[in-house]
């Protein structure tokens, strides 16, 4: 089923990777499907790529800029909308699968975030916030699924308690809206990218304990992503950057850095595969890029473009 959406390894790996297939960009979630990538793109097309094979499965259309659908597989292998979701006044910025696989959160800029039941396409509950007018543009289910971050046009982090559907936290310091953010697999951290880089913050303590600027001044962060083991950070700008995940007081070393093969500068989304295994990166080229590593028996390098 794919929502228009984690599985967790503990081991490190080793890092070396290289372009393994390219094709066309922004990355959506898909729930159980381990080499099953889906993109969805400002065409308003999501795409569904089987990685194993390289080929692409399937282009579901459709999509507007106030409504989420959900799709669901066939016996013969293609997706059908199943429902169409119109709970919205303004575009829909982020979705966030739970946990359990049974609900899932939209994030809008018209100041709300919806908690669906994946199998009825029933709205459980709308939440604002009156505490201001700024709309949301992302947001992320911690990994106990009883937290929400969300991310806003103004700079703030939010973190909600979904059965209450309180706002528990606020988290400011960042420049611009809050392009995407990220929760360690252990619980700890949280992850949140601006225009003015990575910030990194301490859910025991509610503080901020350190801050990643790559880019210059008049390049935002737009992706950030930890890794299903917690080993790795990624974060995406004009460049891919994987940080080693430590601790508050020990360093967060860069220890690969790939570069945005689009020639625009701009990385919009980053998502790793099982294991860390292959990374993969969508970018305003209408490209998806996966980095993978060598003696992965599925690898081959290839071209593959999609029109």
């Amino acid at each position: 089923m794919l929502v228009s959406g984690r599985g967790r390894a503990r081991h490190p790996v080793k890092l070396n990777w290289h372009l393994e297939f390219y094709l066309s960009s922004y990355l959506v979630p898909v729930m159980d499907l381990q080499d099953i990538v889906a993109t969805g793109g400002i065409d308003t097309n999501a795409v569904i790529f089987d990685r194993s094979s390289g080929q692409i499965l399937c282009t579901l259309a459709g999509h507007s800029k106030k409504t989420v659908r959900i799709w669901q597989e066939n016996e013969n292998g293609n997706y059908n909308c199943v429902h169409t979701l119109k709970d919205h006044t303004d575009e829909v910025e982020a979705v966030t699968v739970h946990v359990t696989q049974k609900y899932f959160v939209s994030a809008s800029k018209d100041n709300s975030w919806c908690f669906y039941d994946i199998s009825t396409g029933s709205c459980l509950t709308q939440v604002g916030d009156a505490s201001g007018q700024e709309g949301y543009t992302s947001a992320s289910f911690h990994p106990d699924g009883l937290i929400l971050g969300t991310g806003t046009t103004d700079a703030v982090v939010k973190i909600w308690d979904v059965k209450a559907q309180s706002n528990v936290a606020k988290f400011e310091g960042h420049v611009g809206p809050v392009t995407a953010m990220s929760f360690s697999e252990n619980g700890y951290f949280l992850a949140t990218a601006a225009h003015d880089g990575v910030k990194l913050w301490d859910l025991r303590k509610l503080r901020n304990f350190r801050t990643f600027s790559p880019y210059d001044l008049d390049t935002p962060t737009n992706t950030v992503e930890f890794d299903f083991s917690g080993n790795y950070l990624a974060i995406g700008g004009s460049d891919i950057r994987v940080y080693q995940v430590a601790n508050v007081k020990a360093e967060w070393n860069l220890i690969k850095t790939l570069p945005d093969l689009s020639g625009t500068g701009k990385v919009t989304s980053v998502k790793f595969g099982v294991d860390a295994k292959y990374i993969a990166i969508g970018s305003m080229d209408r490209n998806l890029r996966i980095f993978g590593l060598p003696g992965d028996d599925q690898m081959e390098e290839s071209n593959t473009a999609a029109e």
